[in-house]
Parts: structure tokens; C-alpha cells; sequence
């Protein structure tokens, strides 16, 4: 366990760096008033998620590995990270969904059959709880996994 608490670490700074965003897109209104806009603003999220595994990997490389770190030992360290993240990621989606932003799913149906993109049924089929507990199950170790494998390049350190 000692040997993985900075990636324990980051995990939950991670996830609570998600929670963050959740309430922030649900101020600015991207979960009602602004909900066309927030297909596009959501991927705004890569940005502080880039640089939150880039911090974690530098603090696994300089406080673990005494400043040097391999592109393994990077990725393994990573690939933890990402684990652990995938494991808090129902707790975070039913925090969102239930908590944060709670008007979410109706809003979203709502905007989606009101603009043709889905019938009322699609529409409910793939907005609710149960449909985003299992995307964020698939996308969150996917999306950690490819952000590891880039970041690990820029942080090995021979």
C-alpha cells in the first residue's frame, strides 16, 4: 500500500477535481440554460485531467523514483492511477447525477428530442443512470489509459 500512495493520491484528487467540474458546468449553466453548448464544453475537462496525471507521474517520479523514472514506471503508475479513478467513478457519476445536477437527464431528453437528435424513447434509453454508470465504467479506464501512455513520453527521466 505504501508503495502506491501518491497514486492514491491523485486518484482522489482526480475525482474530486471531477466533482468540481460537474458543479461548475451545472453554475454556468451547461446542465439546463446553456445545454446545447455543453457537448462542447465538456471536453474542457481533458485539459485539467491532462495536467493532473502529468503532476501525478512527476510527483511518483521525483518523490518515489528520486527523480528518474522509466516510460514502464510511468505508465504502471499511471495505469494505478486510472484504476482507482475507474473504481470512485459510479460514486462520482451518482454524485453528479443525483446531487450536483439532479435535472440533468430530464434537461438533457428534453433539448435532444426538442432538436430531432432522438426519438423521446433513445433519448431516455441513453440519458439516465443506469446507461452512464456503465459508459463512465468503459470510458474512464479507456481515457486514463491513453492519457498515461502520452504523458509517461514527457515524464521518464533517465
Amino acid at each position: 500500500m505504501n508503495n502506491y500512495k501518491i497514486e492514491i493520491k491523485w486518484a482522489i484528487i482526480f475525482t474530486l477535481m471531477m466533482l468540481v467540474w460537474m458543479f461548475l458546468e451545472k453554475t454556468f449553466g451547461l446542465h439546463d440554460v446553456h445545454i446545447d453548448k455543453h457537448p462542447s464544453y465538456t471536453n474542457l475537462v481533458a485539459i485539467p485531467a491532462i495536467i493532473i496525471y502529468e503532476l501525478a507521474l512527476l510527483d511518483k517520479r521525483n518523490n518515489f523514483y528520486h527523480g528518474k523514472m522509466t516510460y514502464k514506471q510511468g505508465f504502471i503508475a499511471g495505469l494505478i492511477i486510472s484504476i482507482i479513478v475507474t473504481i470512485f467513478s459510479p460514486l462520482t457519476q451518482y454524485i453528479t447525477s443525483e446531487i450536483i445536477s439532479p435535472d440533468y437527464f430530464s434537461n438533457v431528453i428534453a433539448y435532444t428530442v426538442k432538436e430531432g437528435h432522438m426519438t423521446q424513447a433513445a433519448a431516455e434509453s441513453f440519458f439516465n443512470l443506469k446507461s452512464y454508470l456503465l459508459q463512465v465504467l468503459i470510458a474512464t479506464p479507456i481515457m486514463g489509459i491513453l492519457t498515461t501512455a502520452i504523458v509517461a513520453i514527457f515524464t521518464k527521466k533517465s
